[in-house]
């Protein structure tokens, strides 16, 4: 299991709302640069190729902090401190937020990865205060990076037309309804199901390719498994994207990344990577 430090929480609760729970009239007042922000997500992928913090240094606020798979840890022991060439990046922006998701891919058999991280700054001068890593790799649940990357270069993720975009409260409200299906019957009503829509889950794919692809298989039928809590966000309405990192009560209290993307007010596309404090995931 897991083990989530007070400190941890207090990080997570204060820093995972920035604006979301805000109303739409005051959202525009905190509407950070897009630039900065894009800027520290290029630094930090930099960092992650190096090793080394050295390109995120003047970045940070005073007392930021650093956490991977739901625990806060020393920098210098995580993967970020992992020279790693890196095969996949991309990066969603959210600057009623003041934050970024970037999901990177690395193949490299000695060290495999499919990382997603979140950083959230503050909103006055745009500094990190906290780093958000799900870092899966070998045991993670149906890890395979190659396969993964094959799957994540079929998908087409450009941005959407300004006028057909979804607002930032439909698609959170996408991403939310899908996560407590688990455990509510009525949340499993509310999800906006697409065709064609394809789950990438871990490296497990449902897309073929087809117009009539789904994301359903596998979604639970009783409602009533655990669910999953602690939800930290990023929305990103240019390209009708939520990252939501959890912890998956049905799964051995895992850490869990899900990205969702909705075209015209449906599902398109379903990201996940789960990892399971180490072991081997099991339902």
């Amino acid at each position: 299991m897991v083990i989530f430090s007070p400190k941890t929480w207090a990080v997570l609760s204060v820093v995972a709302p920035i604006a979301l729970a805000l109303p739409s009239s005051t959202a525009a007042a905190v509407d950070c640069n897009s630039t900065a922000l894009m800027e520290a997500a290029d630094a930090y992928v930099a960092a992650q190729t190096a090793g080394t913090l050295d390109t995120l240094q003047n970045l940070f606020a005073g007392n930021w902090t650093y956490q991977e798979n739901n625990k806060q840890i020393d920098v210098k022991k995580g993967v970020i401190s992992k020279a790693l060439k890196i095969d996949h990046r991309r990066t969603n922006v959210d600057k009623i937020s003041c934050a970024t998701y970037t999901e990177i891919i690395i193949t490299d058999s000695a060290n495999p990865y499919v990382i997603g991280t979140q950083i959230h700054h503050n909103a006055a001068d745009t500094k990190i205060i906290l780093i958000d890593s799900i870092a899966s790799t070998t045991n993670s649940w149906i890890f395979d990076a190659k396969k993964t990357l094959q799957h994540v270069l079929e998908e087409k993720w450009d941005p959407i037309p300004e006028g057909k975009r979804d607002s930032r409260a439909v698609i959170q409200a996408a991403g939310d309804a899908y996560l407590s299906m688990w455990n509510n019957a009525t949340a499993a009503d509310a999800v906006p199901w697409g065709t064609p829509c394809t789950r990438l889950e871990g490296s497990a794919y449902t897309g073929k390719g087809k117009p009539d692809d789904s994301c359903k298989p596998g979604i639970p039928s009783n409602h009533s498994q655990a669910g999953n809590t602690h939800r930290r966000y990023v929305v990103d309405e240019a390209m009708g994207s939520v990252s939501i990192f959890c912890v998956w009560e049905h799964m051995m209290m895992a850490a869990d990344s899900h990205e969702f993307r909705l075209e015209n007010g449906k599902l398109r596309y379903v990201h996940t990577m789960t990892v399971c404090g180490g072991q081997p995931c099991k339902l």
